[in-house]
């Protein structure tokens, strides 16, 4: 989830779950909304990882600032800096609730995207997401506004916050309901297709919660359709059509659903390269990040072979540039190195 979005749901729920009654051991409305506003946002501070490499930057994003074992230790330590920078008007106590609610709802924020989350971390790199909601969702962030703007014309009470928040839940759910009848159609398309061991997936994507990828992975072969769960016709484009326009497009009806095919390792001519590539030691950090790995590419010249591989995750047809494509190169037979490829450009990775 984008961190505006998680700051916003941080300031629904502070004022959701306010006390009708305020005294010592609670805090004043505005500071209590405005702590849950900046409690969601702060786990996204691990950004910074991505000053060392976007290979550090994958290890390491949503790790421990995104932790439910390291959330109390968190809760604790910003509630104890803002006992002291509002000299001691409240004790830590009344901070903490609302900055533990904040980090939590973060978490939640994050848990429900596919991108994965280290919730069990440091003891756990194990990234765990249940893919319900693309990580950018106009229509989530639209309901958090709607809470939090009718919270704001009926100030005295809680209830339209609570109000958002079932919203919001509702939503959630209902993305979930979507998902699980994007996984059936690809189920039924994987029986009809003779592939009876396959694992049938479906991932999020932008603009609309009927826009999903569904993927149908049997072995080291993949197959992926863009499907819209609702349309019945597909999107014209037209050439100077915008960003959003481009983005809902590429989704077709169930019945005009178009399949690609694909495979780890790429063709026959590419797969003793690539799969040599794919098992380097260099290569660990993409090997334990990706959940559909393909070859993008191989590059063979004088003197450099490269073996680029892509996460279908994050495949997303309108967006322009494709993020976290990388691969293993060696120069003249020597030892493979990894790298990323942003565009046409090699950079070592780190």
């Amino acid at each position: 989830m984008d961190t505006l979005t998680h700051a916003l749901s941080g300031a629904l729920l502070a004022r959701a779950t306010a006390p009708e009654q305020s005294n010592e051991n609670t805090l004043p409305l505005r500071r209590r909304v405005f702590l849950g506003f900046v409690a969601a946002a702060l786990p996204d501070l691990d950004f910074v990882m991505g000053q060392f490499g976007t290979a550090t930057y994958l290890l390491h994003h949503r790790g421990v600032t995104h932790s439910l074992i390291m959330l109390p230790l968190w809760a604790f330590a910003l509630a104890w800096i803002c006992a002291l920078v509002w000299r001691r008007d409240r004790s830590w106590r009344a901070y903490f609730g609302v900055f533990g609610l904040g980090i939590g709802i973060h978490i939640l924020g994050d848990w429900i995207t596919s991108f994965g989350t280290m919730v069990f971390a440091p003891f756990s790199d194990a990234r765990v997401g249940i893919g319900t909601t693309f990580i950018i969702d106009l229509w989530f962030t639209g309901i958090i506004l709607l809470g939090l703007a009718a919270a704001l014309v009926w100030r005295s009470s809680r209830v339209p916050a609570l109000a958002g928040l079932a919203a919001l839940c509702s939503y959630v759910a209902y993305q979930g309901v979507l998902q699980q009848r994007a996984v059936e159609w690809g189920e039924a398309y994987a029986s009809a297709a003779g592939l009876e061991r396959a694992e049938v997936t479906a991932q999020p994507r932008p603009i609309s919660p009927y826009n999903w990828m569904v993927v149908v992975r049997n072995g080291e072969s993949l197959r992926y359709s863009l499907v819209n769960l609702v349309r019945r016709e597909p999107r014209s484009l037209a050439p100077d059509a915008g960003l959003i326009a481009r983005l809902d497009a590429p989704y077709l009806p169930l019945t005009q659903a178009r399949w690609v095919h694909t495979a780890h390792f790429g063709s026959e001519t590419e797969r003793a390269v690539a799969r040599e590539a794919w098992n380097q030691g260099p290569f660990a950090f993409f090997r334990w990040f990706a959940v559909y790995p393909v070859l993008y590419r191989v590059d063979t010249g004088n003197p450099s072979t490269c073996a680029w591989f892509q996460d279908l995750r994050f495949f997303t047809p309108g967006r322009g540039r494709m993020p976290f494509r990388f691969g293993m190169c060696r120069e003249d037979g020597g030892p493979w190195q990894p790298f990323q490829l942003v565009g046409e450009t090699r950079i070592p990775a780190r």
